[in-house]
């Protein structure tokens, strides 16, 4: 090997050595089987009807690319504090791939006033069972954002949940949620 040579191959492995190491970037992935068809979980998610029977008590949703993907966990809130109000569409693939950006609770709003984006990868395992993939990134670090995280961490496994309980027992009642909802507005000082 000539001096060149040995001095430029040097020189690389002395600059990749030292580089600081890049850690895998921090998301959430979850993955569930569903006792129902590819066409039937694809519905649930592409339709406000689907969103209803297990994500949140009201939507607004438009597949497309750029369409709505708006999910009311407190359908009787002020806009902008409803839930994921805003939100869009970022990729549809039919019957394979969808994405949108998503934002934080409204009890963070230093964290809610950014986005991070959510991919939910749908594969049939057979006739009548679908896996459902979810991977959810974008995130910050520190404060709200570890607070988001956690949170999330936590709900989207509930939404999954939800998702297999619809197909196996039925869609979810939020009578419920939207009566605790209301008692809680009315208890509030004004």
């Amino acid at each position: 090997m000539n001096f060149h040579l040995a001095g430029a191959v040097l020189a690389i492995s002395l600059g990749a050595a030292l580089a600081p190491a890049q850690g895998a970037e921090r998301a959430i992935a979850k993955s569930v089987a569903v006792n129902a068809t590819l066409d039937q979980v694809w519905q649930a998610w592409t339709t406000r009807e689907g969103i209803v029977s297990f994500f949140a008590p009201d939507a607004k949703v438009d597949a497309r690319v750029g369409g709505d993907f708006q999910i009311y966990m407190d359908p009787g809130a002020a806009p902008g504090m409803k839930g994921a109000d805003e939100m869009r569409f970022m990729a549809v693939q039919p019957k394979s791939m969808i994405s949108f950006d998503w934002n934080a609770p409204p009890s963070l709003p230093e964290a809610r006033a950014q986005r991070t984006l959510v991919i939910v990868r749908f594969a049939a395992l057979d006739e009548r069972r679908t896996q459902v993939s979810l991977h959810h990134v974008g995130w910050g670090d520190g404060g709200e954002w570890d607070k988001a995280y956690a949170y999330f961490d936590r709900a989207w496994g509930g939404v999954l949940g939800n998702l297999q309980k619809r197909f196996d027992k039925g869609p979810y009642d939020w009578g419920p949620w939207l009566k605790q909802l209301d008692d809680m507005r009315k208890a509030a000082p004004r």
